[in-house]
């Protein structure tokens, strides 16, 4: 049995179709303790700065506020969060600068949107790997 609960996720993409996909196999993961969504980047930010997520899975344009935005202010505030760019815009300048804000995963939706999913795997494979080694003691 670990100590760490599951993974938190959010969801935030304009497009509810690709929000209830995302949902659904994210919610096969064994692990995910809980999944959230956001349909704007105003609604993720507010969520983010309220609520504590392991993962977020971020759309670059969105109303409100673009992912980018939402990236910018996340990383300053939630350095730990992981964050991942899912896009219809795989554009090498949107790629580099999404890395230069802080951006963990960068994947295009039509050829890479299963490796979000083998991303939060390995968060939940890290995670248990964590709970399973034994404490060292400290003089």
């Amino acid at each position: 049995m670990h100590t760490h609960s599951g993974l938190k996720i959010l969801i935030a993409d304009d497009s509810g179709a690709l929000r209830q996909r995302l949902r659904r196999m994210i919610g096969d993961i064994d692990g995910v303790e809980s999944v959230a969504e956001a349909e704007d980047g105003s609604q993720a930010l507010d969520l983010l700065r309220s609520t504590h997520f392991d993962a977020a899975i971020l759309d670059i344009r969105m109303p409100g506020r673009t992912g980018m935005e939402v990236l910018t202010e996340v990383r300053k505030t939630v350095p730990s969060l992981v964050i991942i760019i899912l896009t219809n815009y795989p554009y090498h300048v949107y790629r580099m600068r999404s890395s230069e804000l802080g951006a963990d995963f960068f994947f295009d939706k039509n050829s890479e949107f299963m490796k979000v999913v083998e991303v939060l795997n390995g968060m939940v494979r890290g995670r248990r790997a964590e709970g399973a080694r034994p404490r060292q003691e400290t003089a």
